[in-house]
């Protein structure tokens, strides 16, 4: 069997994009829609209407309306509790609409996907959200409008670079998700003397 590159480069950037909307939502599924709309990148075509102008119009309302209302304070706050499943089912969708499996293959596809980008975007999300609780507590929420431009810096750049070099930027996402998931399991235990 020949070694097909594409394939490689669509699971990095299914996992990649994917993981972008650990830090904001509907920036990741915009960029897509935006990509399939105007025929940059061909999304599943069980996707296909992610490709749509309707949804293009509705990604794009949705994403200003999201990154607008993290720098509300307490609403930023709020967004975090209902943001984290969102990211895994956002995650999920995107990873589905352009990792290179046989839509016939159902089961396997959406297995895959929320693997793939489910779990990492809301690896992700969960990140952002305790480090948004911690800012809250010790600035008193005047800090999360800091955090909020760096989730923004991070979504727009982190999707930009997906689509320029997604193979690099599926293996620095992993990274940051394994040293993630270390700090939370490991979080318990640095408090106890060595």
């Amino acid at each position: 069997m020949p070694f097909d590159v594409s394939i490689i480069s669509s699971v990095a950037l299914g996992i990649a994009l994917s993981a972008c909307c650990g830090f904001r939502v509907f920036i990741p599924l915009l960029a897509a829609s935006a990509a399939g709309y105007f025929h940059w990148y061909e999304l599943s075509p069980a996707s296909s209407w992610m490709a749509t102008l309707p949804a293009l119009i509705c990604f794009a309302t949705a994403a200003v309306m999201e990154v607008l209302a993290y720098y509300i304070p307490v609403v930023d706050n709020l967004l975090d509790t209902i943001a984290t499943p969102l990211s895994v089912l956002a995650g999920t969708v995107l990873a589905s609409s352009i990792l290179p499996i046989d839509p016939d293959q159902g089961l396997l596809r959406w297995g895959m996907a929320l693997l793939a980008g489910g779990a990492t975007a809301g690896t992700l999300q969960l990140g952002t959200g305790i480090l948004r609780l911690f800012t809250t507590k010790t600035t008193a929420g005047t800090g999360n409008a800091v955090v909020a431009t760096g989730e923004n810096a991070a979504a727009i750049g982190g999707v930009a670079m997906s689509f320029l070099i997604p193979v690099v930027m599926a293996v620095l996402i992993l990274l940051l998700v394994i040293y993630l998931l270390y700090r939370l399991f490991r979080g318990g235990d640095s408090t106890r003397k060595e």
